[in-house]
């Protein structure tokens, strides 16, 4: 099977000008230090989702097919780590096959806090494949709306 982005030329010497070159991509992706569109070992990399109210920041992670005894999670400085390993093996028999997929992988993610966290009352919580984390606010980075008289 082919992917859409195997299609763009490496480099044409016929039209040079008309076709982009690969390396122009991965000189891109390289610059955001983002895995490139054109590597046949793609890295994996879990989504994770931030959001904040007014009492605290929440971060949520899918992370399936991880034991919680591969994941490790840090508060230090502001800054927030994840990190975690994947194994996964499937076997499967049939009357005329056999056959096992193994993927092993980690993953390393760190997210900057931008206000101070009550450390002691972070709470984590890893259910059906998502891991999320609740980080209180500290009450000097609390928004407190003032009353105009």
């Amino acid at each position: 099977m082919t992917r859409m982005l195997d299609l763009i030329p490496r480099t044409n010497s016929l039209f040079p000008s008309i076709f982009p070159r690969r390396d122009l991509f991965d000189r891109f992706f390289e610059d955001f230090n983002m895995p490139s569109l054109f590597e046949d070992d793609r890295e994996w990399v879990p989504a994770f989702d931030i959001s904040e109210n007014e009492k605290e920041y929440i971060v949520t992670a899918e992370l399936p097919g991880i034991d919680t005894k591969d994941l490790d999670v840090t508060l230090s400085d502001g800054i927030l780590t994840v990190k975690g390993e994947k194994k996964e093996e499937k076997e499967d028999k049939g009357k005329d096959y056999h056959r096992i997929e193994r993927r092993y992988g980690s993953f390393h993610r760190s997210f900057q806090i931008p206000g101070e966290i009550k450390a002691d009352k972070v709470d984590a919580s890893y259910k059906n494949g998502i891991l999320k984390l609740t980080l209180p606010k500290a009450e000097s980075s609390v928004t407190k709306k003032i009353e105009i008289k």
